[in-house]
């Protein structure tokens, strides 16, 4: 049986956290609660992070304890798996109530955000019998210690990996590889992927004493692409979040096609380059048989580098509405978001556009956000009917590693959680989805900076923001009915729930948002 691990840390308030010339009253952490990681109890002493990488300072920390030894006055509660689950996802208060804070320097950022945002859960027990019989308590207990000493592990790692302390990291991923199993309980396998982007950064590190990283570390292309291909195909076939994006995204746009004669979509990414086209196939099918007649003419046009690839697909989606008799035409434009103009989508007079964005804007997210700017006001100067947005809801694009890593943990806990769900203990296609896709993202987040850090994801609140600043308006999902049917009908959905958020659709592992769906109109 499963049980959900919560433990609260309660910090000391007469606690310091000593730092040398560093003030930061503009800035703050973001918030991080942990309901899928064991608690951080007694950690040995180590440096307190460095809290700027990309920029280089090299501002010197004085050792003083680890954010373990904060930790005080624990109770632990358990729960079954089966918990009833909430109508709305956990969120945390935003940053701005840091910044509201008058006169804060540093440590007080440090203990406020320790405060409030350090808590954890356990995750499956790794110690399950294969055939179905209980262990006792004590070998529960067991593994509840096994899991929380390798989160403790993960977090010291990375403070070491943070300060540049090399020897200090190595020793710790010596002991992290001998635990982080990749066919282990969930939080195993999960940690197996951190201690690889945790290696891969500590190779960039220069010694304690210099600035910063010795170069941006580059995202290696180390998987050859058929094993990644698969690797998408399974997740879009095994984990309900790319299907939820495209169902939804589908239902927007032809809520905008509706009764119009000539339609456009842009499809930015090409749905990430899944064969076949299935997005595309599900939504013609829908306009064939839509209430009244069909549209004249449907255009697609697909962006991105691999534009032999879009073109296979379009060949396929061609021959296939034709056979529903409908008028398909179909195009590739070969261009990265960044260096899309638009004069390169052809548009025509009186058709109807939507544009397309499934899991790809925010890896135009950068520090100076001028790159995501440029491309949403290029969006917006083609005015289309309907913008779908899809994203995944974390906050992986902070300004501080830590906060990043601490974060990342706890996002991607619950998705190697829901994979325990859906398939077997042993099966080949969770290794490959966790180890050739999920893996792959949590490597560029922990171990990458600067323009080969891509995997920027951030909150829906975040993107509000983004969106209202670009000039676009809400235009609110009226289809939650309709979402939590799709759910319910798909059985490798058991877990997941999709709730409203201010005219949004999100889908999350039990208590956790994964990724988040939205509309936007110009």
């Amino acid at each position: 049986m499963a049980f959900r691990f919560l433990a609260h840390a309660l910090y000391d308030n007469e606690q310091n956290v000593h730092m040398s010339g560093l003030d930061s009253t503009s800035s703050a952490m973001a918030s991080f609660p942990f309901p899928y990681l064991p608690v951080v109890d007694n950690a040995a002493s180590t440096l307190i992070p460095t809290l700027s990488d990309e920029t280089g300072s090299n501002k010197r920390l004085k050792r003083t304890r680890s954010m373990g030894e904060f930790l005080g006055n624990t109770y632990n509660s358990f729960y079954s798996s089966n918990d009833s689950i909430g109508s709305t996802f956990s969120r945390t208060s935003s940053t701005s109530s840091l910044n509201s804070l008058p006169g804060l320097h540093i440590r007080d950022h440090i203990k406020t955000y320790a405060q409030r945002y350090l808590a954890a859960e356990g995750v499956e027990d790794a110690a399950a019998s294969i055939d179905g019989s209980d262990y006792d308590g004590e070998t529960k207990e067991d593994g509840v210690a096994d899991e929380m000493r390798l989160v403790q592990l993960l977090v010291l790692c990375a403070e070491a990996v943070a300060c540049r302390d090399k020897s200090h990291a190595s020793d710790l991923l010596a002991e992290l590889r001998a635990n982080a199993l990749v066919f282990g309980s969930s939080f195993q396998r999960v940690a197996s992927c951190f201690v690889q982007g945790l290696t891969e950064r500590l190779t960039f590190v220069q010694p304690l004493g210099t600035a910063g990283l010795t170069a941006s570390a580059v995202n290696k292309i180390d998987i050859a692409s058929e094993k990644k291909e698969e690797a998408l195909r399974l997740v879009y076939e095994v984990c309900p979040h790319i299907q939820f994006g495209h169902f939804v995204a589908n239902l927007s746009i032809l809520e905008a096609f509706e009764g119009e004669n000539f339609v456009h979509v842009v499809d930015l990414g090409m749905s990430l380059g899944l064969q076949h086209g299935q997005q595309w196939r599900n939504l013609i099918h829908s306009l064939a048989n839509r209430t009244g007649q069909p549209p004249s003419c449907v255009r697609i046009t697909g962006v991105g580098l691999c534009v032999e690839q879009f073109k296979i697909i379009g060949n396929e989606l061609k021959a296939y509405a034709g056979s529903l008799g409908i008028d398909l035409e179909f195009s590739a434009v070969e261009s990265s978001l960044e260096n899309l103009r638009p004069e390169h989508i052809k548009l025509r007079k009186n058709e109807v556009l939507a544009i397309n964005s499934i899991l790809q804007l925010h890896c135009v997210v950068k520090e100076s956000r001028g790159a995501l700017n440029a491309v949403l006001k290029i969006i917006h100067e083609l005015s289309p009917k309907i913008l779908a947005l899809v994203e995944q809801d974390s906050s992986h694009n902070g300004p501080f590693f830590l906060g990043r890593f601490l974060e990342a943990l706890h996002y991607y806990s619950a998705i190697f959680d829901s994979l325990d769900s859906m398939l077997p203990k042993y099966d080949t296609r969770r290794a490959k989805i966790e180890q050739f896709y999920f893996a792959e993202e949590i490597k560029n987040i922990v171990s990458c900076e600067g323009p080969a850090r891509v995997e920027r994801h951030e909150r829906v609140d975040q993107w509000r923001r983004r969106m209202s600043r670009a000039g676009f308006q809400p235009a609110p999902i009226k289809m939650i009915a309709q979402a939590k049917d799709w759910v319910g009908k798909h059985e490798f959905c058991e877990g997941y729930t999709v709730v409203e958020e201010k005219g949004c659709l999100v889908l999350g592992w039990k208590s956790k948002p994964i990724v988040a769906a939205s509309c936007w109109k110009c």
